[in-house]
């Protein structure tokens, strides 16, 4: 792994007290950083037959899109409740400060289609597993889930559905 970890920088009290928050924008504005988080962020996905990439929003986006790039694959967003024009598909989850939604367009995918999940924090694992649950019910086999960080201490991981990979880069 390339040092464009120091590039996440901490925020203490950040939304509320208590929170230490990891704030990947520094990482974003450094072309070499940025380019080498998504090496690898792709490298333990060379070998798998991935047909699309889905980022959870907002900075799941960031990744996710990026990583489609690299791999030559095309990009479907997962977006907050009430931001995409056509029929969707929807799932409810709880956070640990309240309930979101997540929605993707119903005619996004063919069933079968082999997709690769992104996003750049798993903290309590909530909104990745739904994203995986909305993604199932469409008919898709979800390859894996890719992220950049991994905050251990809030147990995402315990979460995640056994089966499927889940790749973190950086563990705090």
């Amino acid at each position: 792994m390339s040092d464009w970890t120091s590039l996440i920088r901490d925020i203490p009290d950040f939304p509320s007290p208590g929170i230490l928050f990891k704030d990947v924008t520094p990482l974003l504005a450094d072309a070499d950083g940025f380019a080498a988080c998504l090496e690898d962020l792709a490298t333990p996905w060379r070998d798998e037959d991935i047909d699309v990439i889905c980022g959870i929003e907002a900075r799941g986006f960031i990744f996710g899109a990026a990583l489609a790039a690299l791999r030559g694959v095309g990009f479907v967003p997962l977006r907050k409740a009430g931001k995409l024009p056509g029929a969707t598909e929807s799932v409810d989850y709880a956070l640990e400060y309240g309930s979101a939604r997540l929605e993707v367009h119903r005619d996004a995918f063919e069933a079968g289609r082999k997709v690769l999940l992104v996003d750049d924090v798993l903290a309590s694992g909530g909104t990745l597993a739904a994203s995986r649950e909305l993604l199932e019910r469409l008919g898709v086999v979800v390859v894996g889930a890719a992220v950049v960080l991994e905050l251990q201490a809030l147990e995402g991981r315990s979460r995640w559905r056994s089966g499927v990979r889940l790749e973190s880069l950086l563990h705090c």
